[in-house]
């Protein structure tokens, strides 16, 4: 395999800033969530915040994860659509420096906006998203990379893209090329208001059932329609051969296909869970490509999101992710 891991998604470029907790209120901003804005309503936002404090990234919740893929020894490409703007070139020249391959060429973009996400972080640690997609909302199956998807061990789709429907073709397409070649596939829910307001589309991706799939237990109970963990994992046992949920400060559960693994929480203080749950399918997905156990894949992930939440920001930097592996003598 020339990858281990091929993703599409949204290309995001992360404005990540501090806000307070009655910010919200003020502005009549839903906590918590990710909630799609049009441009307007993102500039009225971005009025009210402290822009010299805020930080430019790249982003996106697939974009996160490829590229942890890449940070701990692993090989990602990456399909999606930028605009050719600043915020596009941003992004394309941070997948270049994380070494993460793709098809898409800057001359060869649409004119217009690339996709940007306003990350506000409250005092408590929640990030609340406020993201408009821009182009992205475009990116369809003529994105897409069909060698390079049989090249690689999974594809992994996420789920921010069924609310385009183009996107929502590309994944259906992505997931066709994938099964018919005996690539696995992966699937993120990316966030509760994926599952909540867009059950079906979600569940024409999910069909008969995923490889793998990552969600949290919010996203698991939605999706389930149950109100316990246990009842949830027993339902997602018909949609996905395999999962991870993660439990944010009790670690999390992983079902390898036989069997259920309680992956024990690193204790930290957390100060920011943005990139927490991308981080843990990167890392993830490293282990499990690199032969490494579902329980050892666990515990880099487990890791690896303790180290990212008791920072600011989505990722983690390159050494870090070294240190993970490190100190974990795997």
């Amino acid at each position: 395999m020339k990858y281990d891991v091929y993703g599409i998604g949204n290309a995001i470029v992360d404005i990540v800033t501090e806000v307070e907790h009655d910010f919200f209120t003020k502005n009549s901003v839903e906590k918590g969530v990710m909630t799609l804005v049009d441009e307007n309503r993102q500039q009225e936002l971005m009025k009210v915040i402290d822009m010299k404090k805020s930080k430019l990234s790249g982003g996106g919740s697939a974009g996160n994860t490829v590229v942890a893929v890449n940070q701990f020894g692993g090989k990602s490409f990456y399909s999606c659509l930028v605009a050719q703007d600043d915020l596009g070139k941003i992004f394309l020249d941070d997948l270049k420096k994380n070494g993460v391959n793709t098809n898409l060429k800057y001359e060869d973009c649409p004119k217009g906006h690339s996709g940007r996400c306003l990350v506000m972080t409250s005092p408590d640690a929640q990030r609340t998203m406020n993201t408009f997609l821009g182009v992205s909302t475009s990116f369809s199956p003529a994105q897409l990379d069909e060698e390079a998807i049989k090249q690689s061990a999974f594809v992994y789709l996420e789920g921010y893209l069924v609310t385009s429907p183009t996107a929502l073709d590309a994944m259906k397409a992505t997931r066709k090329i994938a099964e018919k070649n005996k690539v696995e596939v992966a699937l993120t829910f990316s966030d509760a208001s994926m599952v909540k307001y867009f059950g079906d589309q979600m569940n024409e991706i999910v069909g008969a059932s995923v490889d793998l799939l990552f969600c949290n237990e919010e996203e698991a109970m939605i999706f389930t329609n149950t109100n316990s963990i246990s009842e949830a994992r027993e339902k997602l046992k018909q949609v996905a051969k395999r999962f991870a949920i993660t439990l944010g400060a009790n670690g999390a559960l992983i079902y390898d296909g036989d069997t259920f693994i309680q992956i024990e929480p690193y204790k930290v203080r957390a100060v920011d869970t943005n990139g927490a749950g991308d981080m843990f399918a990167g890392a993830f997905m490293y282990g499990i490509t690199h032969k490494h156990s579902y329980a050892e894949a666990g515990k880099i992930a487990s890791l690896a999101s303790s180290r990212v939440v008791s920072q600011w920001g989505p990722r983690l930097e390159l050494q870090q992710a070294k240190s993970v592996l490190a100190d974990l003598i795997v």
